[in-house]
């Protein structure tokens, strides 16, 4: 009975109806049309990414013992300025880890995307079989969006380590100052 009468009272009411229709435009901002969450980057995740199995620091501990051939993938953002990553800030990740930042945006440039599509097919060996680790930091969107678009790619053992650099280095685990990988022609 409520929701036939909330259109009459939206329309009763009036502005209601503007910041009803304003708050549902900003939540459909939130994620591109094909699901990327494509701003507020930094806040609460979901527990789960399309695809792949969310991991702990324990599980992620316990995969890497068990699966040498894991390959960990950092997709924290850098500057890039002028056709080069900037470094204006330290950044460390998980020991082993491959840096690929900006990755994770919700809506990548075509560079960006091939960018990320090329160095999964290298690091994976072709193989998309091969177990794929993404992470960011805590309560980061860019890892989830990563993990969802290497599903897309077609990469079959994925893995999100949704507690990221935070949840490692919480646990009192190393972490190792990181370059990103480079762009072809970053120079």
């Amino acid at each position: 009975m409520f929701r036939s009468l909330l259109p009459l009272l939206i329309a009763a009411l009036p502005g209601f109806g503007m910041s009803v229709t304003a708050v549902a435009e900003e939540q459909l901002a939130l994620f591109s049309a094909e699901g990327y969450r494509q701003t507020q980057y930094r806040s609460p995740t979901p527990a789960t990414a399309e695809g792949a199995q969310t991991l702990d620091t324990a599980a992620l501990q316990a995969l890497l013992a068990k699966a040498p051939d894991v390959v960990l993938v950092d997709v924290y953002r850098s500057q890039w300025l002028a056709g080069r990553f900037v470094d204006s800030e330290p950044h460390a990740n998980l020991p082993g880890s491959i840096w690929l930042a900006n990755t994770g945006d919700g809506n990548l440039q075509p560079e960006w995307a091939s960018y990320f599509s090329d160095n999964l097919k290298r690091l994976s060996q072709g193989d998309t079989e091969r177990p794929l680790v993404f992470y960011c930091r805590s309560d980061c969107w860019l890892g989830w969006n990563a993990t969802r678009r290497a599903h897309a790619l077609g990469y079959k053992r994925l893995y999100w380590y949704r507690d990221g650099v935070d949840g490692w280095e919480q646990a009192g685990l190393p972490l190792h100052p990181a370059t990103p990988e480079p762009l072809p022609g970053d120079d």
